[in-house]
């Protein structure tokens, strides 16, 4: 597995742009790092082979999709031993409204970030999908009031 020490400049400033729009064409690509189209589109393609570019997504407008709704939850485990994470990371991925879901080493076991309709749909996945998953002892609920930075933010003004 590469690193990013093996990454040169032109690299980083290709993912920097990519990562800014990923809809640029390996034209404008190559004129904004310095490069021809040829050898950007090989740099391109040599990034997405060595695993450092994962993909391509669109960012949507959650809010005008209805579902900015976003809670964080502390998740505490009853068992933590590698059959019950690998149970609860197995269920927990089934679960749509689950964006994120991190392992953390706190006094609680995992961090998931559920985006939802509202108050209501979420109070719905708690109950029914989240407290339910294997191994699942307590959790805490945190509404978010406002999302100051988040990864649109981050990136559109990079």
């Amino acid at each position: 597995m590469k690193r990013t020490d093996d990454l040169d400049r032109i690299d980083h400033a290709i993912l920097r742009e990519l990562q800014k729009n990923a809809r640029l064409t390996v034209t404008e690509l190559a004129s904004r790092v310095g490069l021809s189209k040829t050898p950007c589109q090989l740099r391109m393609k040599k990034l997405e082979q060595q695993g450092f570019i994962l993909g391509y997504v669109a960012l949507v407008d959650q809010k005008r999709l209805g579902v900015n709704h976003i809670a964080f939850v502390q998740v505490k485990l009853s068992d933590t031993k590698t059959k019950a994470l690998d149970a609860f990371n197995e269920a927990v991925r089934k679960i749509p409204e689950v964006e994120q879901c991190h392992m953390i080493a706190a006094g609680f076991d995992y961090l998931l970030k559920v985006r939802t309709s509202g108050m209501e749909d979420y109070r719905k996945v708690l109950g029914e999908q989240i407290s339910t998953l294997p191994f699942v002892l307590q959790t805490s609920t945190y509404a978010v009031m406002e999302s100051v930075k988040d990864i649109e933010s981050h990136l559109l003004s990079s």
